[in-house]
């Protein structure tokens, strides 16, 4: 009876090299799909991070914690997961892999344009909705997109 109680050493390691040969067996079998997952992964806890931060106060060039503008909670955001972007949304477009809209996914970045550039952004919440700082005397929320005048990027 006291025999099976705990498994054996043996029994254990084998158990992790299975899983460690499953991990590497599926980075072999689908090239690219490890990485592709990371990146998902770092977008989407980007996107979490910004949730996070519903309800505070918009203020013009704020970066965080408390108060933010637009590309303040973006920069915010992403360099918590360890990526950097630049401090406002045009440079943020620019630095960023340009992708169409039916490419999207929650974590991608929504950059709002007129004729003069880029001039909001926001994180991609899937459902056509974006988390945002949208302007003075407003909070962090998520809103619908409300423009056609959108381009896509994602924070590689």
């Amino acid at each position: 009876m006291g025999a099976h109680k705990r498994p054996s050493m043996m029994s254990r390691a084998g158990a992790a090299s299975a899983l460690t040969l499953a991990a590497v067996g599926a980075t072999v079998l689908m090239p690219g799909g490890a990485q592709g997952a990371e990146a998902s992964t770092v977008a989407t806890n980007a996107l979490r991070i910004a949730a996070s931060k519903a309800g505070s106060p918009y203020q013009w060039g704020a970066t965080g914690p408390y108060r933010f503008d637009c590309s303040g909670l973006t920069l915010y955001s992403f360099k918590r997961v360890g990526k950097s972007l630049p401090r406002t949304a045009e440079e943020q477009y620019n630095s960023t892999t340009h992708i169409s809209r039916s490419a999207r996914e929650r974590g991608d970045l929504v950059f709002f344009v007129s004729g003069r550039g880029v001039y909001h952004v926001g994180i991609y919440a899937g459902d056509g909705k974006i988390w945002h700082a949208p302007k003075t005397g407003a909070v962090v929320r998520l809103e619908r997109i409300w423009s056609n005048s959108v381009l896509y990027g994602r924070v590689d």
